[in-house]
């Protein structure tokens, strides 16, 4: 059964480029963030040409990759994690890494290790069949990405596909931290609402505990991602304790955000 839930509102996804910058500060990380409260990690599979990601992640994928880090490696992470955490587990990955795996094969292996769903970032609904085929026979949740520039016919294929949540992306463009979140993220979730009783997840750009709030007024939960994978690069040697302080301080925009409308 997949452990991919929201206790709270808004919920919390936290994404971590596996492998930087080692498996094992990786692997700290993941558990401080759990402990603080995310009710679910995104494990980056790290890729030479992460066309989605901004300059934070792009450079985390590079020094995951000169150290090495490979899909396998993600897959062994997360049946670690497993044995000591009950935090919902999702790949997150682009297709080119899963097809030379092989993607049965990945699926299978996947679901061994306790992963819970999987977002391949760069494979589109329209030819995702043998894939969502695969998944389905592991009991895997599939994750797809929906943006301000889908059509509703198309939101609505999406919303069919995907199980444990939808990932709605607040606007176009790539991944990075913003001042403000998107007005487009907004009316995003509304027209996926039409289509969908599952939680709505809005990620690329939240970065603040007063964002992660904002977000919190219209979506099930905020995915943060560049954020996180910032403070890890500026915090070497301490990048568990950074990450865990962030992910406690997210509170605290809520309870903010909460007293300001009282």
């Amino acid at each position: 059964m997949s452990r991919i839930h929201f206790a709270n509102k808004p919920g919390l996804v936290v994404y971590v480029t596996c492998g930087d910058p080692d498996l094992a500060v990786t692997r700290k990380v993941v558990l401080a963030a759990a402990r603080a409260g995310a009710d679910v990690i995104e494990l980056g599979v790290p890729f030479s040409d992460p066309v989605a990601d901004g300059p934070v992640i792009q450079r985390a994928s590079e020094r995951a990759l000169r150290n090495g880090t490979s899909l396998a490696d993600v897959l062994a992470l997360a049946r670690d994690v497993r044995q000591q955490s009950e935090v919902g587990l999702v790949v997150f990955s682009y297709l080119n890494p899963i097809m030379r795996f092989g993607m049965e094969r990945f699926c299978r292996e996947a679901a061994s290790a306790g992963v819970d769903g999987v977002l391949v970032v760069d494979l589109t609904v329209e030819e995702a069949a043998e894939y969502q085929g695969f998944m389905a026979k592991h009991h895997l949740d599939t994750i797809f990405l929906a943006a301000p520039t889908s059509p509703d016919q198309r939101l609505k294929v999406i919303a069919k596909a995907c199980r444990g949540f939808i990932y709605a992306v607040s606007r176009t463009g790539v991944t990075g931290t913003r001042q403000q979140i998107a007005g487009d993220a907004k009316d995003l979730v509304q027209r996926i609402r039409k289509y969908a009783r599952l939680p709505i997840v809005v990620g690329f750009g939240v970065s603040s505990p007063e964002q992660f709030a904002q977000v919190g007024s219209f979506a099930d939960a905020a995915a943060i991602g560049s954020a996180i994978v910032q403070l890890i690069e500026q915090n070497p040697g301490k990048e568990a304790q950074a990450v865990e302080n962030f992910v406690s301080s997210l509170e605290s925009g809520v309870k903010r955000a909460a007293s300001s409308q009282s």
